[in-house]
């Protein structure tokens, strides 16, 4: 079982249309995402956040009841508002974003019990609460708490500064939550971020897994690492391409121990997890065109021949 903890959030992808700009409301933000990931790919997920008492707040409810998790802890805020992301697509379906996050509910999250933690072998936490003393300290003290209860902790970077008061600001958080964690997504850009010396004196006992978009993804573990190719797609949205492979990953991973963590076994997890990043690139949205289990393996049967 994993338990993602974290931002839950409506992404408005915006379109061009009819010489008017449209915006498209979906469900996201990268905890749930990689929530509802694990679990349409065939694994067990938890997801914890928080909404505000709004209409949109209401939406994300009642979207996340309809995802069948095995486990669902929402705070709807009486004071905030639901956070938004507005997404703007390039012509390949790169996007950027811009956070409406004014008072807002994301980092603002629930206390989790001793069950609910119990519960989960893998715990991952989001990285937007971090740009907030209360969201910070509470993804610190999560952390103690999990490996308190002898879990495994896993975080995505997802670094963004736009919403931190600067650069080194952001830095200085980031690297103390790392240093707390046990598995690590990064994105290529966020290596180049951090630094290669840091990755390789720092972070060595950890597992690095690190999405290249169309090259793939490569992982590091106690001195060894690899890399593994990607299936060829035609992006129409890469929102959230990120969230479905490190989804495929933690489904990978759950229930193993860290001795298995052979290169063998580690090479088969990450080959699944780029095709759910790749062949969720093939719909808008980072939730609604996540491939099912069946969807994974016929690609996976097609480039095993």
């Amino acid at each position: 079982m994993i338990l993602c903890v974290g931002e839950i959030l409506a992404d408005m992808i915006g379109a061009e249309k009819d010489g008017s700009y449209f915006y498209e409301r979906k469900a996201g933000g990268a905890p749930f995402n990689v929530a509802c990931g694990i679990q349409k790919f065939g694994g067990h997920a938890i997801f914890a956040g928080s909404v505000g008492d709004d209409l949109i707040g209401e939406f994300l409810i009642n979207f996340a009841k309809e995802r069948n998790l095995d486990g669902l802890v929402i705070d709807k805020r009486q004071n905030e508002n639901t956070t938004l992301a507005f997404v703007q697509l390039d012509k390949n379906g790169e996007r950027s974003f811009c956070f409406y996050r004014k008072n807002t509910a994301d980092y603002r999250l629930p206390e989790l019990s001793d069950e609910t933690l119990g519960k989960a072998d893998l715990i991952s936490i989001g990285s937007l609460m971090l740009s907030e003393d209360c969201g910070f300290t509470y993804a610190v003290n999560l952390a103690k708490r999990a490996h308190g209860l002898n879990k495994t902790v896993c975080f995505d970077v997802n670094f963004r500064t736009d919403i931190f008061r600067d650069a080194e600001f952001a830095k200085a958080r980031y690297l103390k939550i790392l240093e707390l964690v046990d598995i690590i997504k990064f994105s290529e850009d966020e290596v180049e971020i951090f630094g290669e010396e840091y990755l390789s004196d720092k972070l060595q006992d950890k597992l690095l897994c690190i999405s290249l978009g169309e090259k793939g993804s490569e992982w590091r573990y106690r001195g060894k690492k690899s890399r593994v190719g990607a299936i060829p797609v035609k992006p129409i949205d890469t929102t959230g391409a990120g969230d479905a492979f490190f989804a495929g990953v933690l489904k990978g991973l759950d229930g193993t121990a860290q001795n298995d963590w052979t290169v063998n076994f580690l090479n088969g997890v990450f080959a699944e997890a780029n095709v759910c990043g790749a062949l969720n690139t093939l719909g808008r949205g980072a939730i609604d065109c996540l491939p099912d289990r069946k969807q994974i393996e016929f690609a996976l049967k097609k480039v095993s021949q």
